[in-house]
């Protein structure tokens, strides 16, 4: 019999849940009874014919997506299995007498190094691309491919980590919940979870091996806790935890609003038009952040302006007259394009991405303004504002600002996920016409901490109060200049972080869609003087942890059961 136990890890999908453990098929891993290779034209050839079969099973498995998002996901993994640079570090090896599987293994090692050290977007396509590893392992072997069990039966689910492959096409009525012992709270992984309404937990350290196929776990995805073998008080405090929840919720509808009806716009991100039609049938007040870059990556060349004026106005019609934030594109160093390559960086993560891009193509910039100047035409009842990603200066605001008042365009904005953009937020607003912080960005750049890395999840927690200085930093040149400042990174969906936010001056919070009801929730518990000082609480709170315990302790009791 397995001893009761509890792990702690990172919560990055709210709700409870309880069930036996389904643990991830593991990969099979290199052949060690494999011979070298002595036809490496031929073993190339194997390598990828396997690597073909994942690419069409994973785009089987987009074609039968439940989301655009998912779909997305999936399509770009597809992709990536057929790269050309993975098939040539395969070559390679090979050349080196490596077997098959040793080869691809160590391939996919160098490769997945290179995206790594690019940092952003490309470095979360690492589990990605060892799940394709993974895959086209099995299928050289001959052995089945490692994943997702299928399930007769509810349960949650156990790995070391889960690709957002496998995430994607998740089945909510069957997968109750999610542990993994890697992951980080801002991956691929965690956002598409938070999307299906699954509970989930990253990080919880050994979770594969105290918890075998069957055992029962209880999880709770607010707090990060995981209690293996629970006792029938623990599970039944959790059913109550849940019904709670539900009850807290019910009366969660309509405009966000404080106790004393300070308002706060709830906004969906979304990144696609698909996106765009489900989120607006849903209780939000439009879109604050339209990533626009699914229209331009994978692609050979960049996106028409026909194209992108047809995406843009479907956006805007499916939210009628709610707003809708448009992120201008977010490329360069760290999510490469192939149509606007400016060359290798020693360190990509600080370098040409954004408004950096931008500013050295132009044309994609002026291209798509113009797109989204004709979609208002099209749609002139809309509420559209327009920011620039990864600004950092007074010069390159007024850049941007001219640049999309030339179109015509009615509300500009900036992104605020650098210290600099922080600190001199005052003298960014007296230009722009608003301003939108990137949690996410700004804790990884405030704190000199990779986002993609788990290991420094402690680092980016956006209870860090570093980073809380820098929102409230950002609030104060809002309020300096009149301007409205928003949030629409992961932090916007937490309800406890949503308080402090408010309380900073924050004006609008931006989520999934599934975390809306929540954020809502928590603000009709408390009025705008307790939002104010829970936030000077969080900013003066010594550590991370002290900050957040400091808020929850003057927070209402019911707002336990809602994070």
């Amino acid at each position: 019999m397995t001893d009761r136990e509890i792990l702690g890890g990172i919560g990055v999908s709210a709700g409870t849940a309880s069930g036996a453990a389904a643990l991830v098929t593991p990969a099979a891993g290199v052949d060690p009874n494999e011979p070298a290779s002595t036809d490496p034209a031929a073993d190339g050839q194997r390598v990828r014919e396997a690597l073909a079969a994942v690419s069409a099973s994973l785009r089987e498995r987009a074609a039968r997506a439940g989301s655009e998002t998912s779909r997305a996901v999936l399509e770009a993994t597809a992709a990536l299995a057929t790269d050309r640079g993975l098939a040539k570090a395969v070559d390679k090896e090979l050349a080196k007498g490596s077997g098959v599987t040793r080869a691809l293994c160590d391939a996919t090692e160098v490769f997945a190094s290179k995206l790594r050290k690019l940092g952003g977007y490309m470095a979360e396509r690492v589990t990605d691309l060892y799940d394709i590893r993974d895959r086209a392992t099995a299928f050289l072997r001959g052995l089945p491919e490692p994943g997702v069990p299928d399930l007769a039966e509810p349960a949650i689910l156990v790995a070391h980590d889960l690709a957002p492959a496998e995430t994607a096409t998740l089945n909510p009525a069957l997968v109750r919940g999610i542990v993994t012992e890697a992951g980080g709270a801002t991956s691929h992984t965690a956002i598409l979870a938070a999307q299906l309404g699954i509970p989930a937990i990253v990080q919880a350290k050994g979770i594969t091996q105290r918890a075998a196929g069957g055992t029962v776990l209880a999880i709770d995805g607010g707090v990060g806790e995981v209690i293996i073998a629970p006792t029938p008080s623990d599970v039944e405090e959790l059913e109550q935890r849940s019904r709670r929840r539900a009850q807290a919720l019910a009366g969660s509808s309509g405009e966000g609003a404080t106790r004393d009806g300070h308002k706060v716009k709830l906004l969906a991100n979304i990144g696609t038009a698909e996106d765009a039609a489900a989120a607006a049938a849903k209780d939000v007040e439009g879109a604050g952040l339209f990533r626009t870059e699914f229209l331009f990556l994978e692609r050979e060349a960049a996106p028409s302006i026909e194209e992108q004026t047809e995406t843009y106005a479907s956006v805007l019609e499916s939210f009628g007259d709610r707003r809708v934030v448009v992120r201008t594109l977010d490329a360069g160093a760290d999510k490469p394009l192939a149509f606007a390559d400016l060359g290798p960086e020693d360190n990509p993560a600080l370098g040409r991405r954004g408004l950096r891009l931008s500013q050295a193509r132009e044309d994609l910039l002026h291209t798509q303004l113009a797109a989204l100047a004709a979609a208002h035409a099209r749609v002139p009842d809309a509420e559209l504002w327009v920011m620039a990603p990864m600004v950092s200066t007074l010069e390159e605001t007024r850049w941007f600002a001219e640049a999309a008042r030339s179109h015509g365009l009615p509300r500009v904005g900036v992104m605020v996920e650098t210290p600099a953009a922080a600190i001199r937020a005052a003298q960014l607003l007296d230009v722009a016409d608003f301003a939108s912080i990137g949690t996410n960005d700004l804790s990884q750049y405030t704190m000199a901490a990779d986002r993609m890395q788990g290991e420094l999840a402690h680092l980016l927690s956006p209870w860090q109060p570093a980073v809380l200085s820098m929102i409230r930093a950002t609030c104060q040149g809002g309020a300096a200049t009149g301007k409205p400042v928003g949030v629409c990174g992961e932090a916007g969906g937490d309800p406890l972080m949503a308080l402090v936010l408010v309380g900073l001056g924050v004006a609008s919070l931006s989520m999934a869609p599934s975390k809306v009801g929540a954020v809502c929730a928590a603000l009709r518990l408390h009025d705008l003087d307790t939002c104010r000082q829970m936030a000077n609480f969080a900013v003066d709170a010594p550590t991370a942890d002290d900050a957040r315990a400091a808020v929850l302790a003057i927070a209402d009791p019911v707002l336990r059961d809602l994070v």
